[in-house]
């Protein structure tokens, strides 16, 4: 029978360099979807990078003013002017815009499959230091009980060691994905992080407030036309003017051609019977966004595309 000597001496199994490896190439993957939020007479903050089309994220209270100046600070070394499209200071939360394609958006995790003990890595700008990188466990997940019977949100703890200049960065798990906003300390020395869920929830219902540069009005289909892609469809919208310089076409569409739906991400098509539909189906598009409508012109049922840049209102 062979025997097997297990040698104590010799060198022990090489994981903690393979982690430490694997933790750097992670580190330098994140980095492009990681700014510096810098707010005029504030001090800076983080930001994430949540859409490519130039949506971040960060905390209300790194940019709770939008009166002073806000500039970005991309991991290639570009600084962009931003301004906020959204805020919500109970969640402490805030969307920037900057002008710039094809970012490098950071994914987004699933918070609620989060577990105590589960390892997380923080990366932000603390004092003035950029992209600084630290790491820890996940401590607690709950919510904090505040003065009164009032609570805040769910929130994440963590021991990663997080300092002024940390807030509005991401809470990252094994995989590079971002499973929490940092916000704030707790304690003296628990990271609190706002889940990437929350997050995800509130980004998603998000809606810009637009003006439209055409008017309508509900109107009934004809019943020859309520067969086909329009069946079961009782209303639209007729165009019945535009303040495109007083002409009677903007933007591909003619006074007279009825809106029977609007593409949502061209993958579903939305039903227009009111007004409020119509805006509501436009406000979640980007504004440089293609718009798809389904109209009725000339007795036939077509489709049509325009930018929606040029629906919108623009104002002096």
């Amino acid at each position: 029978m062979t025997q097997t000597i297990f040698d104590t001496t010799a060198p022990g199994p090489l994981l903690p360099d393979v982690f430490s490896a694997e933790l750097m190439r992670l580190i330098e993957r994140v980095k492009p979807g990681i700014v510096q939020v810098r707010n005029e007479g504030r001090g800076a903050g983080t930001g994430i990078i949540w859409r490519s089309d130039g949506t971040i994220i960060t905390n209300h209270h790194v940019v709770p003013n939008d009166e002073t100046g806000i500039q970005v600070h991309l991991a290639d070394n570009r600084v962009l002017e931003a301004k906020v499209i959204d805020r919500n200071p109970r969640l402490d939360l805030a969307a920037l815009k900057v002008t710039a394609d094809n970012l490098t958006a950071l994914p987004a995790g699933v918070s609620s499959r989060l577990r105590v003990g589960e390892l997380v890595f923080a990366i932000g700008h603390p004092w003035g230091q950029r992209w600084v990188a630290t790491a820890g466990i996940v401590s607690g997940v709950g919510t904090l009980q505040a003065t009164g019977d009032a609570k805040t949100p769910q929130h994440i703890k963590s021991d990663v060691r997080i300092a002024p200049g940390y807030s509005g960065g991401p809470l990252l798990d094994a995989s590079g994905h971002v499973v929490g906003i940092n916000a704030m300390i707790f304690g003296g020395d628990l990271a609190v992080s706002i889940p990437g869920d929350v997050v995800s929830n509130w980004i998603g219902v998000q809606r810009r407030q637009i003006e439209l540069n055409f008017e309508v009005m509900p109107v009934e289909i004809p019943a020859n036309l309520r067969k086909g892609i329009a069946a079961g469809r009782e209303a639209g919208l007729l165009v019945v003017g535009s303040n495109f310089n007083g002409a009677s076409e903007h933007a591909g569409l003619f006074i007279g051609d009825v809106l029977l739906g609007v593409l949502d991400g061209k993958v579903d098509m939305q039903p227009l019977d009111d007004v409020t539909s119509l805006v509501e189906g436009l406000a979640h598009l980007d504004s440089e966004a293609k718009v798809g409508f389904q109209i009725i012109r000339g007795g036939n049922i077509t489709m049509i595309e325009v930018p929606l840049k040029t629906l919108e209102r623009t104002h002096a």
